[in-house]
């Protein structure tokens, strides 16, 4: 988080408007999909056997710490541009344990920022959880637990998939309330999987309106790789999140993807298509005029080129640890994403 002097008074669709001098604090906010950070034993309680030195990956510490630093070199660069400490939080996915991320924090180009862990064990059966990372001098977690999606398909088995983990807290003494998600996957076609993401949505669409019922201008942050983009029903129609600002209603969510998604610009690729999986979707509150608080100021998708896949199978998507069973080098087959929010110093 840094401060800073603009000279405008605010931002609409990037046209800077000219206006007398103002300081600003900015904080960034961030999500990584960290594609199967696990470590190398094997539990016996999910099937995590490809990963460890014995599987049918050769998953040892070699690999275990190379992923370590390059996924620590993407983190320490996000949101630096403007705020040079890098992500106040960060939402994470695919994590195997606390203990992953431990480690993760302690890499050489993170220790300095004393991340702090929120973490819960989920129900995947393949262990992977979602986390919330924070640095303590920005932010002051209130009060975490995680959210169960409690749900019996059809054939009369139980839905074990990853559970959304809630956080209350204050970033920069401002109360804010961040739910990170990682939706059930596409497994069997998008179609016949939709339900299952809708019925996600819908859990953390009625978090939210109990926020707002309690205060209409609660600030609520929705991050996490949906397996869903923008325009798919669980994120249009049950999260109501909308594009454009002028369109958000009493009720509506902003998503601020939703633009980059129309440009044709995605974090994760599959067959040849761009998708935009990983977005962070925000309250009302946060784009209200006349707001107090933190405010939205931009997004981004950090792409940058090393980061994509220059040859083979996947070349020009993003560059990822295994191609197949077998060793790649890179860092996530996803992207990560970011805000940028602003608060005016008085």
């Amino acid at each position: 988080m840094k401060k800073l002097l603009f000279l405008f008074c605010f931002l609409m669709s990037y046209q800077v408007f000219f206006a007398q001098e103002k300081e600003y604090t900015v904080a960034c906010v961030a999500f990584y999909n960290l594609e199967n950070l696990f470590d190398t034993i094997n539990s016996p309680d999910t099937r995590d056997t490809e990963f460890t030195p014995n599987g049918k990956r050769l998953y040892g510490t070699k690999i275990y710490q190379e992923k370590l630093d390059k996924l620590s070199r993407v983190v320490s660069e996000l949101g630096t541009a403007i705020t040079p400490d890098g992500p106040a939080l960060l939402g994470v996915a695919e994590i195997e344990n606390r203990t992953v991320l431990e480690d993760f924090v302690k890499t050489d180009k993170l220790k300095a920022r004393n991340y702090q862990i929120i973490h819960y064990d989920s129900p995947d059966k393949r262990g992977i959880d979602v986390g919330l990372l924070y640095q303590e001098k920005y932010f002051k977690p209130l009060s975490s637990r995680p959210i169960k999606i409690n749900h019996v398909k059809k054939n009369g088995d139980t839905l074990f998939t990853r559970d959304i983990l809630y956080v209350e807290g204050e970033l920069n003494q401002e109360r804010i309330h961040i739910l990170v998600n990682h939706w059930p996957s596409r497994r069997g076609g998008e179609r016949a999987s939709r339900p299952l993401r809708n019925l996600v949505a819908d859990s953390c669409k009625a978090i939210v309106n109990s926020l707002e019922k309690e205060d209409p201008d609660a600030k609520v942050i929705i991050m996490g790789d949906l397996n869903d983009d923008p325009i798919s029903p669980s994120v249009k129609k049950h999260l109501l999140a909308k594009r454009k600002k002028k369109e958000v209603k009493a009720g509506d969510m902003y998503n601020p993807y939703a633009d980059l998604y129309r440009k044709g610009i995605g974090s994760n690729a599959y067959r040849d298509a761009w998708s935009l999986f990983d977005q962070i979707i925000l309250s009302r509150s946060f784009i209200k005029k006349d707001q107090d608080g933190f405010q939205f100021y931009k997004n981004k998708i950090y792409n940058k080129k090393f980061l994509i896949q220059k040859t083979g199978q996947y070349k020009g998507y993003p560059f990822r640890t295994y191609s197949g069973d077998s060793y790649a080098g890179g860092y996530s087959d996803h992207f990560p994403v970011f805000v940028y929010l602003i608060k005016a110093v008085e």
